[in-house]
């Protein structure tokens, strides 16, 4: 049975990928601003955050390819 999404649902989709995305890469261009310098539990955070965005970013992706 194929999902029938609101085209407002596959907008905010869309949106909620590019959003990640680009915090991803924002993070990335401030750490290497920084040199990468931080304390360990600041850089623990960082890295974490960024891999939760990116399973949330893959997520999102393989919901959409699975729905069309």
């Amino acid at each position: 049975m194929k999902n029938d999404k609101s085209p407002l649902t596959e907008m905010l989709s869309l949106l909620a990928i590019a959003g990640n995305v680009l915090f991803v890469l924002w993070i990335l261009y401030n750490g290497i601003n920084e040199s990468f310098q931080g304390t360990t539990i600041e850089k623990i955070s960082y890295v974490t955050l960024m891999g939760l965005l990116a399973v949330n970013a893959f997520l999102l992706i393989r919901n959409r390819k699975r729905s069309n």
